[in-house]
């Protein structure tokens, strides 16, 4: 923000020396009129000598549309009315019409939205949606917001369009709103919308809206198989869950080994609105523990619904040859609360960094029980980095002594966030009260990473440890 005032300041200090808007900022940014906005006031508070004549300014009738749109953002209250009543002279200061709706001084906000009022037109409104939309979100702000709605109410759908379009996700959101209220999208536009916009609000209100506005049976075969296929998940699962109103609910089975658990669990709900058993399902695929093509999503899905007698087929899978499957399987014991320390120990060996991921975060709550030399030798720098990470994040779970030489020895990692992790370890670490005081390691170790501290807190770490000198 301090940056875009800074540019609206320079733009203010231009503008009073005569140069062009145009030349000045790009005046098809929104946030250019509002870093003016404040940059004009910031220059008047705290560098008047760059507006040199701006306190008290002469007739604004002799003004042009550069001196003009520094007034509109004066200080007082009253010459930015008066710059008002000025600025119908020139079109292109529209946009700080559109600023001074929200202002603070009642005179002005009312004289302003007359203005916008009138000028407004459809052509505008679409040029200026972000900017009113923007100035919305103030205090004082609805106002341009429901003429802007107005407004766009009398606008073509070739004309909504270039909303559509928009790279502003709320200009999308207003555009798409209005277009839903007036009907002005069938159902397999707003199913393509659904699936082609990366704003998940807009995703959800096509999404929605497209299964809303269905009819009959035959017209899910435009809407369905863009929905099924969208690489969002939340419209994935809006349209599983619409299997079952089309009466097509067979079609959810493929959906419960899904990636992403909302989707699995709209599946499993379809599926059982039908009888059929979800986790029946799952454990008859997750049976063929080396099948290479099962899908992660069946494993996990199995640990979703099942119970702890599933946990032995999840065990199985530990040594899957994919490794989402191991990575799944390790996720899958966790929620089941089935995790044995023993079992799941080499995996933090495993060449793919998901799968000690989730070994690491299943064994945090055992950390103290794994052995500590075990644990330092993976932490070591001769380990790949994703086995480093995990190690270390065990020992710094352990607490103590070791936590503390694990940390001190990652302080010169070749990796930056690991050294980072490491260095917030140490500053952090405290001695846990069931090891014994006066370590000379422990004093050693903190000599070691004194950079970390200042002098006071390095002498109180070594006092609570009770090696201090």
């Amino acid at each position: 923000m301090l940056e875009d005032i800074e540019d609206g300041a320079a733009a203010a200090i231009r503008l009073a020396g005569g140069a062009p808007l145009s030349s000045t900022f790009d005046v098809a940014d929104p946030g250019g009129w509002l870093a003016l906005d404040a940059g004009a006031r910031d220059v008047a508070w705290y560098r008047p000598q760059f507006l040199p004549g701006w306190e008290h300014p002469g007739p604004l009738t002799e003004l042009g549309e550069s001196l003009l749109a520094v007034a509109l953002c004066h200080r007082d209250g009253r010459i930015r009315q008066e710059a008002l009543r000025q600025s119908v002279r020139y079109p292109g200061l529209l946009p700080l019409v559109v600023v001074r709706c929200a202002d603070w001084v009642g005179p002005v906000r009312e004289h302003a939205r007359q203005l916008l009022r009138k000028a407004l037109n459809v052509d505008s409104a679409l040029d200026l949606a972000s900017l009113i939309l923007r100035i919305g979100r103030r205090d004082r702000g609805a106002f341009g917001v429901d003429v802007l709605g107005h407004i766009l109410c009398q606008a073509s759908h070739e004309q909504l369009a270039v909303l559509f379009a928009a790279p502003d996700r709320f200009v999308r959101r207003f555009a798409y709103r209005l277009a839903i209220e007036g009907r002005l999208l069938r159902p397999p536009e707003l199913a393509s919308a659904a699936t082609r916009d990366q704003d998940t609000v807009v995703q959800d209100l096509c999404a929605t809206a497209a299964l809303t506005a269905l009819g009959d049976e035959d017209a899910y075969e435009d809407v369905l198989p863009p929905l099924l296929s969208a690489r969002n998940p939340r419209v994935r699962s809006a349209g599983v869950t619409a299997l079952r109103q089309a009466g097509r609910s067979e079609q959810a089975e493929p959906f419960l080994s899904d990636r992403s658990s909302l989707v699995r669990a709209c599946a499993r709900y379809v599926v059982r609105q039908q009888g059929g058993d979800p986790a029946a399902w799952y454990r008859e695929r997750c049976t063929a523990a080396d099948d290479p093509e099962l899908p992660p999503g069946a494993v996990i899905g199995l640990a979703e619904c099942g119970n702890h007698a599933d946990a032995g087929l999840l065990q199985l899978l530990l040594v899957h040859p994919a490794a989402g499957v191991r990575a799944r399987a390790v996720a899958g014991l966790r929620a089941l609360d089935c995790v044995d320390a023993k079992q799941l120990r080499p995996l933090l060996d495993d060449p793919a960094a998901a799968v000690v991921r989730e070994t690491a975060a299943a064994l945090l709550p055992l950390a103290k029980e794994l052995p500590a030399e075990w644990l330092l030798e993976r932490a070591s720098t001769d380990r790949l980095r994703h086995v480093r990470v995990g190690a270390f994040r065990l020992l710094d779970a352990r607490g103590g002594t070791v936590a503390l030489q694990a940390a001190v020895g990652l302080l010169e990692d070749s990796d930056m966030k690991l050294r980072t992790r490491a260095a917030q370890s140490v500053q952090h670490w405290h001695p846990s009260p069931d090891e014994r005081r006066g370590d000379t390691e422990v004093g050693e170790l903190l000599d070691r990473s004194r950079h970390l501290f200042s002098d006071h807190t390095l002498r109180r770490r070594k006092w609570e440890a009770g090696v201090d000198n």
